[in-house]
């Protein structure tokens, strides 16, 4: 069994955005608040968490998640790293390093961003972390295959994930049909749609369900969804069947 739990549905501002008043960052709907896009994953005995952005420890204590037996990055925007600081708990009760899965170009920029934690001279208690290169061939965490998904997010190469019955997509506007292939049928299909109007780096709405219309899933779920879309109670009644808009918290399981 797979099972992923969203840990943020949001874009790189969140919902609600700072000083907007429109009428999703001013909803009381819990599912209209959204932390920065990530995941968790469990797989058998293997935990993993898709991204670390700026939210990751609030989401790791929402959770209440006790250990991880690596993070996996999509790429190096700071959306999708900047809470890679907060592992040093996981150093603190583990006792060992946090792995990190990520292309080279990504750990260049994490190598960047958090310079002191890869310092020849450390100062105490910056975080531990392993960086393990990856690519687009197949890899294992412990006994759980990761089959990487190429996809493009504007000009940026990035990284999807199948692990299990489940793909997971984030920050892609386009993706090639020998990549479609690899996710073909899944159980779970988790694709990013970030509003219903053109964006040069993001699937809209239609491009996200023309995937999903590709990929031919049992369920498909929307995540990176900005405010721009709508209040959840109003657009996931407007989906096709077998498809919603995912929320912060929302669990869901496939049997592979």
């Amino acid at each position: 069994m797979t099972k992923l739990t969203f840990l943020g549905t949001g874009t790189s501002q969140g919902v609600p955005v700072i000083s907007c008043g429109c009428w999703v960052c001013s909803s009381e709907d819990s599912r209209d608040k959204r932390l920065r896009t990530a995941a968790l994953v469990e797989h058998g005995g293997t935990t993993l968490v898709i991204d670390s952005g700026p939210d990751f420890r609030q989401q790791m204590l929402r959770e209440g998640v006790k250990r991880i037996d690596g993070i996996l990055l999509t790429h190096e925007h700071k959306d999708h790293i900047g809470g890679l600081d907060d592992v040093r708990a996981f150093n603190y009760t583990s006792g060992h390093a946090v792995d990190i899965y990520a292309e080279k170009r990504v750990q260049r920029t994490v190598k960047k961003d958090f310079d002191y934690a890869f310092a020849e001279y450390k100062y105490p208690g910056v975080p531990e972390i392993n960086l393990i290169t990856i690519d687009e061939r197949p890899f294992r965490v412990k006994d759980t295959e990761v089959i990487p998904i190429r996809g493009l997010h504007f000009k940026l190469p990035v990284l999807g994930f199948r692990i299990g019955g489940i793909a997971y997509l984030t920050d892609f506007n386009h993706i090639v049909p020998e990549e479609i292939e690899k996710i073909k049928g899944v159980e779970i299909l988790v694709i990013n749609a970030l509003r219903r109007e053109h964006h040069v780096s993001h699937f809209t709405l239609d491009e996200a369900l023309h995937v999903s219309w590709l990929v031919s899933p049992g369920q498909t779920y929307l995540t990176h969804v900005s405010h721009q879309m709508g209040r959840f109670a109003q657009i996931d009644r407007e989906l096709p069947p077998n498809t919603h808009f995912a929320y912060d918290g929302l669990v869901v399981e496939s049997i592979e």
